[in-house]
């Protein structure tokens, strides 16, 4: 019996035994399962600014907790060891209850919270949903770092769990976003969505060659100030990653001249990895 499953927008027709393009996600009995449930990859207790998020509790710490799999495909990946793989992933149990638990341990050592981030966190949606409730009830914050490519009635769901979100703008045109295995205007409906419910950060990995046009970033500048140009944008450095290991590193002066245009509208960019 196919199946299919309505987290994303590939909304992937999966017949029995079948896993997304995500990875993580497969149809078991007729049933969309998530495959990465309660199996990390990666735990740290890292500073905020990592996320990045430059004006949510600065100067605190979060636990960072990342599982397997992705809905993109972005030749640059900076974590595809575990974002582009699934179940064959190394991974450690850890149940929802287990994870706060940790969260809580580490408050004497400055932690808020937890993070969901490292891969897409969006494709193990009901671990991120599971974690987030306990993690309110225990009067600490939740933080998510995604790609943003959710469908919205999923979205709506998890967004009051959510106290910060960083989500991946890739560029701004329709057909950088194909190259990714992405689509530009779901991203932008998740941002729009966010930022009615959350604190709300941007980043924006620059690519030579593929969106370092000050024409785009004026553009992407532009539309994020008519959300609010009080959201932060963080203008990131490329490095060859993974299957983009083919051209140089983004200059640094295009960065600065890239933010420079950014602020332009908006009141707070910053740069990364320069």
């Amino acid at each position: 019996m196919k199946v299919q499953c309505g987290l994303c927008f590939h909304h992937c027709i999966l017949s029995e035994g079948q896993t997304g393009l995500c990875r993580a996600r497969a149809n078991q009995g007729g049933t969309i399962v998530p495959l990465n449930y309660g199996k990390l990859t990666a735990l740290a207790l890292d500073p905020i600014e990592k996320k990045p998020l430059r004006r949510f509790h600065p100067g605190s710490l979060i636990l960072s907790a990342g599982s397997f799999g992705c809905n993109l495909h972005c030749p640059f990946c900076q974590n595809a060891e575990i974002a582009a793989v699934g179940v064959n992933a190394h991974t450690q149990d850890c149940t929802p209850e287990r994870l706060v638990q940790e969260a809580l341990r580490l408050q004497r050592e400055g932690n808020i919270g937890l993070a969901y981030t490292y891969n897409e966190p969006l494709v193990g949606y009901e671990y991120v949903r599971d974690c987030a409730g306990l993690v309110h009830r225990a009067g600490m914050v939740n933080v998510l770092v995604t790609n943003g490519t959710i469908e919205k009635t999923s979205w709506r769901a998890l967004l009051p769990l959510i106290d910060a979100v960083n989500i991946d703008l890739k560029g701004f045109t329709e057909s950088w976003y194909r190259k990714l295995g992405g689509d530009l205007e779901t991203v932008k409906r998740s941002i729009l969505l966010a930022a009615a419910h959350c604190h709300v950060e941007i980043t924006t990995l620059i690519v030579p060659g593929e969106n370092d046009s000050e024409e785009e970033m004026r553009a992407l500048s532009a539309w994020l100030a008519s959300v609010s140009p009080e959201i932060p944008l963080h203008v990131s450095r490329f490095f060859p990653r993974y299957r983009m290991q083919d051209r140089p590193p983004t200059p640094v002066r295009t960065v600065y001249r890239l933010a420079e245009v950014a602020r332009e509208s908006l009141r707070y960019v910053y740069t990364g990895n320069c």
